[in-house]
């Protein structure tokens, strides 16, 4: 099952990879075509180090605003694209610094890769990996960061050990990532999940907060919440007006969240 979802999400990027080659640059959060809909995506361009062709829109926040990155760091992204949140840190490590970017899927590497051939940067190197298995010894990075990913990871507290072993003693990662709060009827959540792509593999935040601390991080914070607006009509198949006030209220639905937690 985790293979198949796993070749799910690599064909799905592989295709938005081709895609922006051919007609420019697209989002993930949309229905499962190759539709753009940026629905979660934030805006980098005022960002030093931004890219325009590096930014395929696929992320649901800005993790390199919170990361505390440092001249002269070791930053690893994970899941990293056609390179967006990679060049943006390369420009706060400098050239003191590295930042590797790892990607599961051909087509995003070789993007990334031909971005950065464009932009001569000789501290930035993108690897073929699975993040449930990173390519990277122990101890390697400062900081770790990704953006809209770990919830397409089939196997998260995996991914997360993963990330721990990667990281220095007392240093950090900051992730930014799909949650749910509150229940969903199954039918709105498969709705949910049809109108903005990036929702699939979600898992409710107390239980995704559970899974950082059992790999062994302290002081996990949240540093930004913010709701996924689903629209009226689409809540009007599955809920009452009235319950559509108190979905609402209640602030349940899907939420974009950024955190960092420490490696201690």
């Amino acid at each position: 099952m985790q293979t198949d979802l796993k070749k799910i999400v690599k064909d799905k990027y592989a295709a938005i990879a081709s895609q922006s080659e051919a007609n420019g640059n697209c989002g993930c959060c949309g229905d499962q075509s190759t539709q753009s809909y940026t629905i979660l995506s934030d805006d980098y361009e005022n960002l030093a180090g931004y890219a325009p062709e590096a930014d395929l829109q696929l992320g649901c926040g800005v993790p390199t605003g919170y990361a505390g990155i440092n001249a002269g760091d070791t930053v690893v992204d994970l899941g990293s694209g056609a390179g967006n949140d990679v060049f943006v840190s390369r420009a706060l490590v400098g050239p003191a610094g590295r930042v590797i970017g790892i990607d599961m899927t051909e087509e995003m590497i070789r993007k990334a890769r031909a971005n950065n051939d464009k932009l001569g940067y000789d501290n930035v190197e993108f690897r073929l990996g699975d993040i449930e298995d990173l390519p990277l010894e122990n101890d390697t990075a400062d900081v770790v960061i990704s953006n809209c990913v770990l919830n397409l990871v089939p196997d998260k507290e995996k991914a997360f050990r993963g990330i721990y072993r990667v990281l220095k003693p007392g240093a950090h990662f900051c992730i930014s990532d799909i949650v749910l709060l509150g229940e969903l009827p199954e039918k709105l959540r498969e709705s949910a999940e049809m109108y903005a792509g990036c929702i699939s593999g979600a898992l409710q935040q107390d239980v995704y907060l559970a899974l950082i601390r059992k790999s062994g991080f302290r002081r996990v914070e949240i540093k930004q919440s913010k709701p996924v607006v689903l629209p009226d009509e689409l809540l009007r198949s599955y809920l009452s007006e009235d319950e559509i006030v108190e979905f609402r209220r209640k602030r349940h639905g899907v939420f974009s969240i950024t955190l960092v937690a420490i490696k201690e």
